[in-house]
C-alpha cells in the first residue's frame, strides 16, 4: 500500500444517497479471481448505456471529472454487501478520497466499506450535511473543481474554503505510513518468531 500524501485533485460528484456496493460494482463483474482490472466496472450500470457507450449524463463521464481522484456522494455510501471489490473498483478508477455526509443518525459510510477503504489506501472523509451541500454547490460549475487533501492536518481545501475532518488516529497513521494489516503484522515479525520458537519448544518437551 502506498503512503498517503498531500495532493490536489479533481472532484467527481455523484449526488445520490445510499450508493450500495452493487451500484459501485455490479455482481456480473465479480467473476475474476484477480485483484486488478475493476476500475472500468465502477458504476457500470450508471456509467454506460445498454450498447456499451458512455452515458454522458453520468457525472463520471463529464469532461470536468476527467482523471478525478476525489469522489463525493451522499450519506450511507457503500452500504449493501461486504464485497471488497467495490473498494478495489474505486481505487483502480483512480480515486484516493471518498467524501460523504453524516445525516442525523445515518453515517456517511457503511462500516465495512469504510474499513475496506482504509485497508486499500483510500481516505474516507465524513463531513456534516451542510459542508457536503457546499461542496456539491461548488461542483455545479462547468469547469473542474479542484481540492487539496492534507491528511496530516486533516484539512480539505477548496481555494479559500476549507473543511476540517476527524479520523481515527490508528487509521491515519496506517495511511500516512502506507501500512496495511499484513505490513503491520510483519513489523512484529521478530516477536512473532520468538513466540513461535518458545511455544514450539514448550510443546516438544
Amino acid at each position: 500500500m502506498e503512503k498517503f500524501k498531500t495532493f490536489t485533485g479533481t472532484v467527481c460528484a455523484v449526488d445520490r444517497a445510499n450508493i450500495d456496493t452493487d451500484a459501485l460494482i455490479p455482481k456480473e463483474h465479480l467473476k475474476s479471481i484477480k485483484r486488478t482490472g475493476f476500475g472500468p466496472a465502477l458504476f457500470s450500470d450508471w456509467r454506460y448505456n445498454n450498447d456499451g457507450s458512455d452515458n454522458l449524463n453520468f457525472s463520471l463521464n463529464h469532461p470536468k471529472a476527467k482523471n478525478a481522484s476525489i469522489l463525493i456522494g451522499r450519506n450511507n455510501f457503500g452500504c449493501g454487501s461486504s464485497r471488497e471489490h467495490a473498494v478495489w473498483a474505486v481505487a483502480q478508477q483512480g480515486f484516493k478520497v471518498v467524501i460523504a455526509p453524516r445525516v442525523g443518525e445515518i453515517p456517511g459510510f457503511a462500516d465495512i466499506f469504510k474499513n475496506n477503504c482504509s485497508k486499500n489506501g483510500i481516505l474516507a472523509i465524513e463531513l456534516s450535511s451542510d459542508d457536503v451541500d457546499k461542496i456539491f454547490n461548488l461542483s455545479k460549475k462547468d469547469e473542474p473543481l479542484y481540492a487539496t487533501v492534507n491528511l496530516e492536518i486533516q484539512k480539505l481545501i477548496f481555494d479559500e474554503i476549507e473543511f476540517s475532518f476527524e479520523i481515527d488516529i490508528s487509521v491515519k497513521d496506517k495511511l500516512l505510513s502506507g501500512m496495511d494489516d499484513i505490513a503491520e503484522s510483519l513489523s512484529h515479525i521478530k516477536s512473532i518468531e520468538q513466540f513461535e520458537t518458545s511455544h514450539n519448544t514448550q510443546f516438544l518437551k
